[in-house]
């Protein structure tokens, strides 16, 4: 249970700072952001819970695909802001869109050879 908290706890920290550092400067916040801290930080906790190469390259690899449905969100949601939309449903709409991106992914996956 200790170990548990501590991933937690080591987790939130790299999201709270992150956001903390937007406040000053949006695009270091960003840069940060954009770091695949959580995935990095995953594969950490994953290896030391289970320390399984094929298992880890099956993990990355994965990760690396499902990465891709969700960048599409970061450019609707500044467009649809830019156009006067209020926060909130810019950021729902951009989960939504990305939540229907998984879908397609999932389904097409397969299709083209695609172990997710």
């Amino acid at each position: 249970m200790l170990y548990l908290a501590i991933k937690a706890a080591v987790s939130g920290l790299l999201i709270a700072a992150a956001s903390e550092v937007a406040k000053r400067y949006p695009g270091f916040g960003a840069l940060v952001a954009s770091l695949p801290l959580v995935s990095v930080l995953g594969m950490m906790w994953l290896w030391h819970d289970e320390p399984d190469a094929a298992n880890m390259a099956a993990h990355a690899k994965a990760t690396f695909w499902y990465v891709l449905p969700s960048l599409p969100m970061f450019l609707a949601i500044p467009a649809m802001l830019d156009r006067g939309v209020p926060f909130w449903l810019a950021l729902a709409s951009g989960c939504l869109l990305t939540i229907l991106l998984y879908v397609v992914m999932t389904a097409i996956a397969p299709r083209i050879g695609l172990t997710l």
